[in-house]
């Protein structure tokens, strides 16, 4: 699309302060620096760290007020800078893209986007569907397979399995041959099942109980912690001696590595914001993406959507929803 057939004006959603309420303002459209392509939004992926960051309670993803929030979209190139040759105008798109590090996010109507941050959205999903996958996604497959490298044979035990980080560990460990098991509240078991992963009520039995069960007390190959906290700290004595592998999204706390020692182990942690923050590896991203496509494509991955919808002028419902602990799946805002 010419520049001359995009608006001059956009809407977006604007937070002025620490946990205040969003405000519907009419903003430049961001001109498209080298290496950038301007995406018309469709849909605004919400994560529980967006309210965080609203909140101001995540030093480690800081985002300096006033702003426009939201780090995931899915959306339609409307113009390509230069130096871009992967994407052309019209090219159907999707990333974790901003809302942290000074970056403009994704609750609002156009966002000029690093390419390398982007890949083309999955044929089979809507423009709502694969906007709740970015992040999620990315963080899923930097523990499980640049990290952990989960694979035919393992047995892999994800923590939160019904949670949005969770439920797509299960699918892509599942795609890469694993066993897999997954912890869960008793009304969560369901979806963990469906999910193809062996469900695991977490307040009914014990780490011990758990490798015991299932591993004839050998310990899991590949432990995913996304909780964080004592879960984190479970992760360390659930895993195999020697061969084992712990990953968490969620080590911001202080531990002790004697269990994990002691079993002769391994950890790894993932900060996915990373390459938005640094401005270093963003290529990678766009890559794990480009493959989370191929996955649900070919069938064998699906996020799990909340059924509420809401509107770029509905921003702070969708973050009460989010953080309301009722969502069942992923919570997105509808741009377009």
């Amino acid at each position: 699309m010419p520049r001359s057939l995009v608006p001059a004006t956009m809407q977006a959603a604007v937070v002025h302060e620490t946990d205040g309420p969003f405000e519907v303002l009419a903003r430049p459209v961001p001109d498209v620096p080298r290496g950038h392509v301007l995406v018309r939004i469709g849909a605004s992926g919400v994560n529980l760290l967006d309210t965080k960051i609203r909140a101001g309670v995540a030093a480690h993803a800081e985002h300096p007020l006033p702003a426009v929030l939201g780090m995931d979209m899915a959306g339609v190139v409307v113009q390509v800078g230069v130096g871009v040759t992967r994407f052309e105008v019209g090219d159907e798109v999707y990333g974790l893209v901003g809302g942290v590090g000074g970056l403009q996010g994704t609750l609002a109507e156009y966002a000029a986007v690093d390419a390398d941050l982007l890949a083309h959205k999955p044929k089979r999903l809507s423009m709502r569907e694969s906007a709740a996958l970015p992040l999620v996604s990315i963080t899923a497959w930097e523990g499980l397979i640049d990290r952990a490298r989960a694979s035919t044979g393992h047995k892999v035990l994800v923590h939160g399995g019904a949670g949005g980080v969770g439920h797509v560990a299960i699918q892509i460990a599942r795609a890469f041959g694993a066993d897999v098991y997954a912890t869960a509240k008793p009304a969560q078991v369901d979806v963990v099942r469906s999910l193809g992963a062996t469900p695991i009520d977490y307040a009914a039995s014990t780490p011990a109980d758990h490798v015991h069960a299932h591993t004839a007390d050998e310990g899991f190959d590949v432990v995913y912690d996304t909780v964080g906290g004592a879960t984190l700290d479970a992760s360390f004595v659930s895993v195999r001696r020697y061969t084992g592998h712990v990953v968490s999204a969620l080590g911001w706390g202080t531990h002790s590595l004697a269990p994990l020692s002691f079993r002769g182990a391994t950890y790894s942690g993932v900060f996915t914001l990373m390459p938005m923050l640094s401005g270093k590896g963003r290529a990678h991203h766009g890559h794990i993406l480009a493959r989370i496509a191929e996955l649900v494509d070919a069938g064998r991955l699906r996020p799990l959507l909340d059924t509420q919808r809401f509107t770029l002028g509905q921003a702070a419902d969708a973050h009460a929803r989010a953080t309301s602990g009722r969502a069942v799946g992923r919570v997105v805002v509808d741009i377009a």
